[in-house]
């Protein structure tokens, strides 16, 4: 009898997206969606067989009469859907594309920017269903994505590091969560100096946790574990309604043929243990205050993300 492969097994039980702005490896690993963030798009633009890209996202805007700051963030915006575009022509599904993580904290520049965005989509002919705006989960983003979600524009909302950064992008009806179980391990593990396996992991914990409350309780919000550190860890959260995926991990689950089989079900969640939790802006940042962990590494990704669209913003502004 022939040997199904860990990556096609995992696919029976959870949507696959591949977490690269690497057009390749989407056609070798057949994912259903993709992510992308501006770390991503910085890597693959100083890649020669993307350079195009940004050479297109220049001509776009060369004869706008925008200048300065505004030339080089409308050049951004235009670079980041041409990288959508020419991936929703490889993933059957969606597509995630991520807003400036300097607007953080702004929930009308991350409203408007998403309007930007999807009106650039809109105009290359790309519906909206076929997009996720990424929002980082701070109080302003997921207000912002709570008011996007009415106007039928759905929200990925990332950097997510706690249940209660995930209670509140529930109840703000978002389309999708993004939590990091990776950068969660990776705190826990420089913090306790130990080394977390299977489902003692740290970042599984917080996404098992995650899906239980949301199934329990109805939520229609989708959990997308991401941010991986090795496959055990994904092999853990079999059953998330998605995961996303490096190529290299994709790669890893492509040549075992180890068997998986489902550990995050509708039944273990409904038996869960919690009550509901309701919350406002005061006990939201309370309670995320109370999380060091979420903390520190909410303001780390922010800033690490920011920190690259300032890079990725050097490099139009030289070719310009």
């Amino acid at each position: 009898m022939e040997k199904v492969s860990q990556l096609d097994q995992l696919k029976k039980f959870t949507k696959v997206v591949a977490d690269t702005g690497d057009f390749e490896s989407m056609r070798a690993f057949k994912p259903q969606d993709a992510t992308t963030n501006p770390s991503l798009i910085f890597a693959a633009v100083q890649q020669p067989e993307y350079s195009h890209l940004l050479d297109q996202a220049i001509r776009d805007v060369k004869d706008s009469p925008l200048s300065g700051v505004k030339k080089i963030d409308a050049v951004m915006d235009h670079l980041l859907v041409l990288f959508g575009i020419e991936i929703l022509k490889i993933v059957p599904g969606r597509v995630s594309t991520e807003t400036d993580a300097r607007l953080s904290f702004d929930r009308e520049g991350s409203i408007n920017k998403a309007h930007q965005l999807i009106a650039l989509y809109e105009q290359k002919g790309i519906s909206r269903d076929r997009i996720l705006i990424k929002i980082a989960s701070t109080w302003e983003g997921i207000k912002a994505a709570e008011q996007l979600q009415t106007e039928g524009i759905n929200c990925n909302l990332t950097i997510l590091f706690s249940f209660v950064q995930a209670v509140a992008c529930a109840e703000a009806n978002v389309k999708l969560i993004s939590p990091f179980v990776g950068r969660i391990y990776d705190w826990y593990k420089a913090h306790t100096c130990k080394e977390y396996t299977g489902a003692e992991d740290p970042g599984v914990q917080s996404v098992t946790r995650i899906y239980n409350y949301y199934k329990k309780f109805e939520y229609k919000t989708e959990v997308m574990g991401a941010s991986f550190r090795n496959t055990s860890q994904i092999v853990e959260l079999t059953g998330s309604d998605l995961l996303t995926i490096s190529p290299k991990l994709l790669e890893e689950l492509n040549n075992s043929t180890d068997p998986i089989e489902r550990k995050l079900t509708l039944e273990t969640a409904k038996a869960s243990e919690g009550e509901k939790v309701y919350l406002d802006e005061k006990s939201f940042r309370f309670e995320l205050n109370e999380d060091a962990m979420a903390t520190e590494k909410t303001a780390e990704g922010i800033r690490k993300f920011s920190a690259d669209i300032v890079k990725l913003e050097k490099i139009i502004a030289a070719k310009l």
